[in-house]
Formats: structure tokens, sequence, C-alpha cells
């Protein structure tokens, strides 16, 4: 059985696609998530093999989702949709396959052949997601779009992702290892990254270590391992 979980906004589209995936025969729907965040969590915890997922979802969309997905749980992906304009774009993500809503269940046979081969060969899903722009942040029962430029720097602690920005703290549950793939943010220790713009000054501390002051005021420890990483990238 190929494990498979199912994302789109609407009930109706769910529940018409688990009982298509249902009568194939050849799946275990783990999951039906009504929004990219807790899709990002079923991702986590259940490592599917295939993610059938709607493209046009309110305030995190289908390629947004695959930004925020850690390369190593990344799972072969369906793009499911009623707007065929998409097409393009998700073949240019290197998606396996593209169906149109209402899904014929000859075509889903089709995307399941393909599937099956791919499985078969252990071929490794190679997506290419856009740049993470806004980072999705839980602010109570709602969810805060942070721009990737307003972060000063992002810390892991033991109660989870923080990231620090001019206009307060916010919790995210991406992972250092999906926010560092931004061209922004460059991590300086373990539990630290930091936006090159806001990079105030550098001291050079004994023993191979450093620290970084933002324009902010912050001050964020550089580890031995990334100080040679960071003076390669501002040219020092």
């Amino acid at each position: 059985m190929i494990r498979a979980l199912l994302v789109d906004d609407e009930r109706n589209a769910r529940e018409e696609l688990a009982t298509l995936l249902e009568a194939t025969g050849e799946f275990e729907l783990l999951a039906s998530c009504p929004n990219a965040l807790e899709a990002l969590r079923s991702i986590r915890k259940f490592h599917p093999q295939v993610l059938f997922l709607d493209i046009d979802m309110p305030v995190i969309d289908g390629f947004t989702l695959l930004s925020m997905i850690d390369s190593e749980l990344m799972p072969h992906v369906v793009f499911v949709t009623a707007h065929d304009d998409y097409a393009l774009q998700s073949f240019e993500e290197k998606t396996l396959d593209y169906l149109l809503k209402p899904v014929a269940p000859e075509r889903l046979a089709k995307t399941v052949t393909k599937l099956k081969e791919l499985l078969e060969k252990n071929t490794v899903p190679r997506h290419q997601p856009p740049e993470l722009q806004r980072i999705p942040c839980l602010k109570g029962h709602r969810i805060k779009l942070v721009a990737t430029e307003d972060i000063d720097h992002v810390h892991s602690s033991a109660s989870g992702i923080h990231l620090h920005t001019d206009n307060g703290s916010f919790f995210t549950e991406l992972t250092l290892k999906v926010l560092s793939r931004s061209p922004l943010l460059l991590q300086c220790h373990k539990q630290y990254l930091v936006n090159l713009e806001k990079i105030d000054e550098i001291s050079l501390l004994e023993g191979g270590f450093g620290e970084i002051l933002t324009r902010a005021g912050a001050r964020i420890p550089i580890s031995r391992r990334y100080l040679r990483q960071l003076k390669q990238v501002l040219g020092l």
C-alpha cells in the first residue's frame, strides 16, 4: 500500500478524492488535511510517500507548502486543482503529476502507474519549491505571516522556533533547516539564524568564537563551526 496524504481546504473535494483513492485499492490514506499547517504536522508525523495537494488554498497555498517541508521528508507530489492554468508551474516544480478537478478515475489510474514506477525505483523526490517569502507563525488562534526581510534573527529553544522582529517575537512550526534555505537567513550557531541585512557589528572572540550585534541591539553567538562560513559570505 502507498502511504498517502491529502490536502485541500474544501471538505467535499477531500471526501471525493479520498473515495477515489480508496477505490483503487493502492493507497493507505494517512490523513486528510484542510490546510497547509495541519498538512505540515501530518507529514512530520506520518512520513507519507505521496502528497495529493490542492494549490489554491487560503493563507498558505500549495506551492508555498512545498517550500516549508524538510527535504528529507519530502514526498512525491500530485497537484489536484480546479484551475488548469497552474499546470505549467506545477511541472516547473517537478511534481509527479497534475490532476484537474473533478478527478476522473481513469486519469487517476495513470497517476498511480507513474507513482508505482517511481517507488519501485526508489526515486527520490526532487522538487524546486519557490523561495519562502513569508513565514507562517502562530499568534493565538491566528496565523501571522512574517516577511523574511523583517526578521532580525531566529532562535531555537526547548519551546520551539522563534522569529524575532522589530515588532515582537513569533513562534513558527518551520525548522531552522527550512528557514536557512532563505538567502537572507544564515546559520551562525546550532540554535541561531541571523538576517545578513540586520548585522551591525561582529566581534571576534577567543577560541574561534564570535558574537553578532544586530541593528535591533540583539547579541547573537557565533560558534566555531559557522564562523568561517559567515566570514566567507560577508567577504571578510
